[in-house]
């Protein structure tokens, strides 16, 4: 017994000793192969910045300058690597993690399906126009400004202040609103009037309310406005104009500004806006009823 243990023992020694003279033998390639890599990870840095720099001059959306910045620091990190596994001696290891990267892809592949979409609809939105950094939109019942596109989640900004993280997947399959895409937008107003009103004179006077409080409209020609029906006790218009706007939120605000302008014209001009009205007529006799478990109810 004490033999075999000192025939392992004495094996294991001598494993241990060959390891440490393999260690003491490519300790200058390990140190040389540790400062390639540093080098390659400080010279990553620099190549993204060189070629964030670069791509200023050109026409490409932010989002796309960042991506394309991030695949060269990503590139130059891959070579230093490289050269790292030839240095050490490496280059079988290299060809097997070559040989078994097809099959560990596929399967990585099959495993991160929503994460490669997230991806590939990250690169679609970085590289196209109608959506970038700055921009107002509306998708997915989300609206708000567009602070971040990266590979997985486009940000938007709330108007409440809050972040809301949009997979890139469904902003590329679902319809997309951007309000920056021109530089007006419509306002339009619904309203009502009582029926003993002069229409002409309502017109006139929301046409004439209109240009006195917003800058772009400058004529009354500007502005259409239109009677829409006959309503239980209004008859109903309704009104538009365009603004300069980039963003849903100037919309109602000028909205709100609209509605104060007119109803104070309104009240100006005694012009009535009606509002449903119910009367309780209590003038009739009282009908009370009876019940008790013995019969039916008796009525008074």
């Amino acid at each position: 017994m004490e033999t075999k243990f000192s025939e392992a023992w004495g094996k294991m020694q001598e494993k241990l000793l060959g390891w440490v003279d393999t260690l003491v033998l490519n300790l200058p390639n390990i140190l040389i192969a540790l400062v390639v890599f540093t080098i390659a990870v400080i010279f990553s840095k620099y190549t993204s910045r060189a070629t964030l720099k670069l791509l200023d001059r050109s026409k490409l959306q932010d989002s796309m300058k960042n991506l394309i910045s991030r695949l060269v620091s990503v590139v130059v990190i891959l070579l230093g690597l490289f050269l790292v596994l030839g240095i050490l001696n490496l280059s079988r290891a290299l060809n097997t993690i070559l040989a078994g990267a097809g099959v560990a892809g596929l399967a990585v592949g099959l495993a991160l399906q929503g994460a490669l979409a997230n991806t590939y609809s990250g690169i679609v939105l970085s590289y196209v126009k109608y959506i970038k950094f700055g921009d107002w939109i509306h998708t997915n019942d989300y609206e708000g400004e567009v602070v971040n596109i990266d590979l997985r989640s486009v940000t938007l900004r709330q108007p409440d202040n809050n972040m809301v993280y949009i997979p890139n997947k469904m902003v590329v399959e679902n319809p997309i609103k951007n309000y920056s895409t021109t530089a007006q937008s419509r306002v339009i107003l619904t309203c009502g009037v009582g029926y003993s009103s002069d229409l002409e004179h309502v017109r006139q006077v929301v046409r004439d309310t209109l240009v006195k409080t917003f800058d772009e409209v400058e004529k009354d020609g500007d502005i259409i406005f239109l009677y829409t029906e006959f309503g239980s006790s209004s008859i109903n218009f309704e009104t538009r104009f365009w603004i300069d706007s980039t963003s849903a939120l100037e919309v109602a605000r000028a909205r709100t500004e609209a509605m104060i302008a007119i109803k104070k014209a309104f009240d100006a001009e005694g012009i009535n806006i009606p509002f449903p009205i119910r009367t309780l007529d209590f003038s009739g006799p009282l009908r009370v009823e009876h019940h008790n478990d013995s019969g039916p109810a008796e009525k008074e």
